[in-house]
């Protein structure tokens, strides 16, 4: 009897083992279930870094990539549920285990719930929101650049910035920038209005800007079929196709100006075309800073995977461009702390019809006045 007694005990520790395994224990939803929805819109902004009607569009867009089935052991989350816990994630940079404890999920719940946003964002979103523009859209940007920097024919700048990580396993010197921590570059291209419409993301932080440049589809695409020539305009004797302005770490080329380079004999034509560019660059510098105070995740060294921060960044991104778009940004971005970006490697590299471009805008700004632009069609 004493022995069939044991026997039943120990099956049924066997069965509270299995049992443990397979059923999900009960967590605290409170916070989710019952505070979330009674935010104020100023609330959820400030929590979620998007507001509610931009929330909405993101369930509604990505619900039939994220929406999961649920099973004889296990409740799904709801769509809405999993996009709210992504967004924590990218807009505080904590840990895992602390978004677990807010949420009520586990630890694993929060990783899926990351990865899967990201995932669907890039194959949803990125293509409708992050695109080379048409003809349409680039003189539209053009007018952009031209109305409030009096710089005709640009429709975009283009700069790199670092974002921190945790050195990896392979190659860890490779991601060691010249500030001294360990990064992969974000290359990005920006219209007038800070919205990215180019990027190129997870070169190793050691990377100039200019490799970085070079072999991305940027590049490639502009050099091979240089769509930026569509429109031209005939500036100082010289037909000016679209072009983009990066600083001095960039290649000159006829579809990318960067200023003069600064060694100590610039004239003062020289230095106004300088501040001109450098004026309408600080969009870009203004969008990294935006893009970084909206999404934490950005600021602090990412412990994730390679592959999975540059998704992160990615769908930051995106989520920039929406949320620019859609709702109101107060955020204090000189009040948010950044790591120190890198100092810029000047690379001098002329390529003669860029050259040419070069001086005929120099030429062009020096008597703006009295120019004549005549749309070449």
């Amino acid at each position: 009897m004493a022995h069939n007694t044991r026997c039943l005990q120990i099956a049924l520790m066997i069965m509270r083992r299995r049992t443990s395994a397979v059923w999900s224990y009960p967590r605290e939803h409170k916070w989710w279930d019952i505070i979330v929805p009674e935010f104020t819109p100023e609330q959820f902004i400030q929590n979620f870094r998007v507001s509610r009607e931009s929330f909405e569009y993101m369930c509604y867009r990505l619900k039939h990539v994220l929406e999961r089935k649920n099973t004889n052991f296990r409740l799904c989350l709801p769509v809405k549920k999993r996009i709210a816990i992504a967004l924590w994630k990218l807009a505080t940079g904590n840990e895992y285990r602390s978004v677990s404890q807010l949420f009520g999920v586990g630890v694993s719940t929060v990783f899926n719930c990351v990865q899967d946003f990201c995932n669907a964002v890039i194959k949803v979103l990125l293509p409708v929101h992050i695109k080379f523009p048409d003809s349409k859209r680039l003189k539209e940007m053009a007018d952009v650049f031209e109305n409030r920097w009096n710089l005709p024919q640009c429709v975009g700048a283009i700069d790199g910035s670092h974002i921190p990580i945790i050195a990896p396993e392979k190659y860890p010197r490779d991601y060691f920038n010249r500030k001294g921590w360990h990064s992969i570059v974000m290359q990005a291209v920006v219209d007038g209005n800070g919205l990215f419409w180019d990027l190129c993301v997870g070169h190793p932080g050691s990377v100039h800007d200019a490799r970085v440049l070079r072999e991305s589809y940027l590049w490639k695409m502009l050099n091979d079929g240089h769509p930026l020539k569509q429109s031209k305009a005939h500036i100082s004797g010289c037909d000016v196709g679209y072009y983009l302005i990066g600083d001095s770490a960039y290649p000159l080329q006829n579809w990318l100006m960067k200023p003069f380079p600064d060694t100590g004999g610039l004239t003062p034509q020289q230095q106004r075309f300088n501040i001109r560019l450098s004026n309408a660059r600080s969009v870009v510098d203004s969008s990294f800073g935006r893009l970084k105070a909206r999404w934490k995740c950005l600021l602090k060294r990412n412990d994730c995977k390679l592959e999975l921060i540059k998704k992160m960044v990615l769908t930051c991104c995106v989520l920039h461009n929406i949320c620019e778009e859609r709702d109101p940004f107060s955020e204090d971005i000189s009040a948010v702390h950044m790591y120190t970006q890198p100092p810029v490697q000047a690379l001098i590299d002329h390529e003669p019809e860029g050259t040419d471009v070069q001086t005929a805008l120099l030429d062009y700004f020096n008597r703006q006045d009295g120019e004549i632009i005549q749309v070449v069609l």
